[in-house]
Order: C-alpha cells, then structure tokens, then sequence
C-alpha cells in the first residue's frame, strides 16, 4: 500500500488568461551496454500509460498555487510514474488543448504546460497511481513512436534532445 496520496480537485488551480497552468517532465536514465572493450550509454526515457486511453505518455498536471513550478513537477513524477530523482533544466512550454480539463476557468481546454528533464535517481515500489498506470523505459526512438500526444513528442524532440545534446553530452 502507498502511503503517498495523488493531489486532486481543482481548487488549488493555476490558470493565466484562461489557459490552465501545468507542469510535468521527461524523466531519464542511462543503461550500460558495457562489453569487453565497450561502455556505451543508451538514453532512455520513462513513459506512463494514460487513464483515459491508448498511447504513452510522459508525467504533467496540474501546477498548484501553493507551490512553485518545478515541486509541481516533481510532484508528478511521484504521484505519476512513481519516480524520484535530480530535476534539471526547463525543456520549454508546450500549449495544448485538453478536452478531459475544460471547467469553468478554462472552458476551452487550453493549457501550457512547463516540461523539465528528470534524472532518475529511484524507482519507488509503490506510488499513488500505480493501479490505473503503468511504467515503460523506452529508446527515444521508441518514445517517439508510442508517444500520444504531439506535444510530447515536441517536448522530446525539440525540447529534451536538444537540451540534451547541449549540455548533458559533454559530462
């Protein structure tokens, strides 16, 4: 049993202009194809299954206004994916339209969403959603294949792996 329980309601809400605030991130690791003369690092990237229907996704929701940005994000990655680790970099803001949230502040559906790179430092046993979600490590190849919606699929691409390339490749 998880003692960790999933914030939920929207009272606690952020919104700006009517686009309803979130945050999330793209957690990741390294695997060590270590052979005789070889220690190559692979990326991989960690997607959930989503409670609503087919397709993987990464870990968001809804940013609060009892805290900032990135414990929102962090929040997620527990609450969602059941992960902890180092929160890097913000990846960018990526808008998109929900038709799941739209409620009396945001009646259209629109939110922008602030989507950070997570290292991940553990993978915790139990986590509030772990019944309704389930965990994948994939390759970015991978993740860009399965991912559900596009703008995840540019967070990844525009966002992570060029963040990535800029300043986790010469580590």
């Amino acid at each position: 049993m998880c003692d960790l329980v999933a914030r939920t309601g929207r009272h606690q809400q952020r919104y700006d202009a009517g686009c309803r605030l979130v945050a999330g991130c793209i957690p990741f690791r390294y695997r060590y194809d270590g052979g005789e003369y070889t220690d190559e690092k692979t990326i991989e990237v960690l997607m959930i299954s989503s409670a609503s229907g087919p397709g993987l996704l990464f870990p968001k929701g809804g940013w609060e206004n009892d805290e900032t940005v990135e414990e929102a994000a962090i929040r997620e990655a527990i609450e969602e994916a059941g992960v902890k680790g180092e929160l890097k970099d913000l990846l960018g803001h990526y808008d998109f339209r929900s038709k799941t949230h739209q409620d009396e502040f945001c009646p259209e559906g629109l939110c922008k969403a602030a989507m950070f790179a997570l290292l991940v430092e553990e993978e915790l046993e139990s986590w509030p959603e772990q019944s309704i979600r389930m965990r994948s490590w994939l390759t970015i190849p991978e993740a860009v294949e399965n991912c559900r919606h596009p703008w995840m699929r540019e967070a990844l691409e525009d966002g992570f792996l060029k963040w990535y390339s800029e300043k986790m490749d010469h580590d």
